[in-house]
């Protein structure tokens, strides 16, 4: 699963991510007198091997971007690794089925223009006048099997 990159710049929501985050790592901290002594060495090297990589990541993210960083004491900075460029590609599949949309709409159009179009033509070649196609007579003719 991916990482979830968001920016928030409001410091009170910094302010309630900092106090989430101490008050899970002392909550975490207080179960521990309650593991085994090999729980706790493991949970000891993850710990140290997640801080590394970490590290890892906040040296390799380009200049001018931020990564999620947690301390051991449980305080958080949050900001984005993902350039702007591409969270603005996120709109570009709504921008293609907009306009593959408006397309759609506007084949239909045309297509009925061509069909209204050539049924005029067809009426105008006709040797009957138009007002013959509304006469009920000439329906119920129409509608008769042949002689």
């Amino acid at each position: 699963m991916k990482p979830v990159h968001q920016r928030f710049d409001d410091p009170t929501v910094q302010a309630l991510e900092n106090r989430l985050a101490l008050g899970l790592a002392g909550a975490l901290s207080q179960q521990t007198s309650a593991l085994p002594h090999d729980v706790i060495e493991r949970l000891r090297f993850a710990r140290e091997q997640s801080l590394e990589k970490g590290r890892n990541a906040r040296l390799a993210a380009p200049a001018g971007q931020q990564v999620l960083a947690v301390s051991v004491s449980g305080s958080a900075a949050l900001g984005s690794t993902t350039p702007w460029w591409q969270r603005t590609l996120g709109v570009l599949p709504l921008l293609l089925l907009v306009a593959g949309l408006l397309m759609i709409q506007e084949f239909s159009v045309r297509e009925q223009m061509l069909a209204t179009a050539e049924v005029d033509a067809v009426l105008l070649a006709d040797q009957l006048p138009p007002a013959a196609y509304s006469d009920p007579g000439f329906g119920e003719y129409l509608r008769s099997p042949p002689p």
